[in-house]
């Protein structure tokens, strides 16, 4: 499992190439009829030196407008936004290839050349190909058929009638434009090619994450549920319940993970087990990794329906004291119900990614060795991180060994607790998902500990200690804040994580304030209760490791193939400047 996280890596490395088209398609809009006004007035002023620029602009932005809308319905999704988007684009390199004509005829003496003029057409319809064949699933058969359509008629508006044959059949024009042409769709058909055997189809996969993203992720669902498996994946719960029955908690670890991105599959799943259980749970981030996605909405609603299904497995009225053990970076805070461990695991302030599934394995073998029931091990996603080093790992093992061989001699006593969350506060912001807040506060032996959560994708580094202090300021003891590692987004996060992690947005004093007032609450909450440890099996379709191996292969592929067409097609480019 572990390489699996390194494939989630290297995908979520590639996140940031969706960042470059615009953020809005009013500005795509808007910038592309500037360039194409740009381009009529160079092409007038400097390559043909007339003076019809009060005609010409006009029809070229008449020509471009119309069949903006015209593109919409050859794309597979009719979204007038990419069609804007790739008109934008398209017009720049067309603007280029004349700023670049220019220039060498500045750097090498001589006269400006109207090939410039319809090369830069050529490679206007070469890009379109590229991006209606890769975004907007157009065959290449059906993509040459329009290719040519958008720039060839802004051509015909932009030049003067008597000039259009003579450039057109220009053979130096005709013999580069064609083969750009034959570049973009060869390089269209490699790249389609490129996650084969295991992804048919890199572009049908491109285009399916890209209409997830305004929220049509059925495509994306049917083409991840294909790729995944059957599995028996468990849930276990730590159930207060207080004595008069008017509180019911459960801190939940699902062996699943959030994922894989919003909106689909279970990128949500904390929040739906929250409001699952009455919104009054604590959904945490167990030691698990993308391999467990729920692939779509359908085994997510299998899972939540088999939830209540639950096993008990132990019972009692008695836990111990917190413990905390350091060892330089790693921290470990247990609790001991019964004979069942509860370990919470963090690196914060310094961070990590996924807690490896082989460290899970080997902190229950060595409680299963000391005779507990299986030790309840919490991924606190608390600081942002990379994969977690080799000596930071045999730290952290070193503490939670440390924590369970302690809780061994510590005393029981009985349980007090009180919970609240957010839920009739305003604490709407764009780095918390919808399961807001929530404070369990716990009083053993007349001493109360606080335990915050935060149903939010991990953390800004430093924001757990900051809320601490303010606690401790205030004479309250805040064990730890945790974070559910949800996948939902408030927002479309136009940075290279795709998300923002708790405390980017919002301050630390603001997070601290929020809790404070949910700590206020659960205080006043605080009852003799019992606990319960239950655990659930249910058979779901999770990803797997295949799935990411397949997607980070395909996209190294596609993106080795463009460089070096890239470079192919710079060279070709260049020696046009000198002929």
């Amino acid at each position: 499992m572990e390489k699996s996280e390194n494939d989630v890596s290297n995908i979520h490395s590639r996140f940031s190439l969706t960042l470059v088209n615009p953020s809005s398609h009013y500005f795509s809009l808007v910038v592309s009829m500037l360039v194409a006004t740009a381009i009529t007035g160079i092409t007038h002023i400097l390559y043909i030196g007339s003076d019809e620029l009060w005609i010409r602009i006009p029809t070229v932005l008449a020509i471009l407008g119309l069949l903006q809308l015209v593109d919409t319905r050859f794309t597979k999704r009719k979204e007038y936004s990419k069609s804007l988007h790739a008109s934008l684009f398209g017009n720049l390199i067309w603007l280029l290839t004349l700023v670049m004509g220019i220039a060498g005829s500045i750097i090498l003496n001589r006269e400006l050349s109207l090939f410039f003029i319809t090369f830069g057409m050529f490679l206007f319809a070469s890009f379109r190909i590229g991006i209606f064949t890769t975004t907007l699933g157009v065959s290449i058969k059906k993509g040459w058929a329009i290719c040519l359509v958008q720039p060839l008629l802004m051509f015909l508006g932009l030049i003067p009638f008597e000039m259009w044959v003579p450039m057109l059949t220009d053979p130096m024009s005709l013999g580069y434009g064609i083969s750009f042409l034959i570049i973009a769709s060869v390089w269209s058909a490699l790249t389609d090619r490129a996650g084969r055997p295991g992804m048919q189809s890199t572009h049908k996969t491109i285009q399916a994450y890209l209409a997830s993203q305004k929220n049509d992720f059925s495509e994306a669902e049917e083409i991840m549920e294909k790729r995944s498996s059957k599995t028996k994946v468990s849930t276990t719960q730590i159930r207060l319940k207080s004595s008069t029955n008017t509180t019911d908690f459960r801190m939940v670890l699902p062996e699943i993970h959030p994922g894989p991105y919003h909106p689909v599959g279970g990128s949500n799943i904390p929040y739906l087990i929250y409001k699952n259980l009455d919104s009054s749970a604590m959904v945490m981030h167990s030691i698990s990794d993308h391999s467990l996605n729920l692939p779509s909405k359908n085994q997510v609603e299998n899972y939540l329906k088999n939830l209540d299904n639950s096993v008990t497995k132990e019972e009692g009225l008695t836990c111990t004291e917190p413990i905390t053990v350091q060892i330089n970076k790693a921290r470990v805070i247990g609790l001991l119900f019964g004979n069942s461990p509860l370990l919470f695991l963090s690196l914060s302030p310094f961070g990590m990614e996924d807690i490896p599934s082989y460290m899970k394995k080997e902190i229950e073998q060595y409680g299963k060795n000391r005779n507990y029931s299986k030790p309840l091990i919490v991924d606190t996603h608390n600081a942002m991180g990379k994969e977690i080093s080799k000596e930071d790992a045999e730290n952290m093992l070193k503490a939670a060994k440390s924590c369970l061989d302690t809780l061994i001699g510590k005393e029981s006593f009985p349980i007090e607790f009180g919970y609240a969350n957010s839920d009739d506060m305003d604490v709407w912001t764009e780095d918390l998902g919808m399961g807001g807040l929530g404070i369990m506060c716990l009083r053993i032996k007349n001493q109360k500990y606080f335990l915050g959560w935060a149903d939010a994708n991990n953390m800004e580094n430093g924001i757990r200690e900051k809320i601490v202090k303010n606690f401790a300021d205030k004479n309250y003891n805040l064990l730890e804040i945790c974070t559910s590692d949800t996948h939902f987004a408030r927002v479309k996060a136009r940075n290279k994580n795709g998300y923002y992690q708790l405390g980017l947005i919002t301050s630390a004093d603001k997070l601290s304030d929020w809790l404070l007032e949910i700590a206020r609450k659960s205080e006043e909450k605080i009852g003799t209760a019992k606990y319960e440890i239950l655990e659930n099996q249910t058979e779901v379709k999770i990803m797997g490791q295949g799935i990411f191996e397949d997607y980070s292969k395909a996209l190294d592929n596609s993106l080795k193939i463009t460089k070096g067409f890239m470079i192919g097609c710079v060279g070709l480019f260049l020696t046009s400047l000198f002929l």
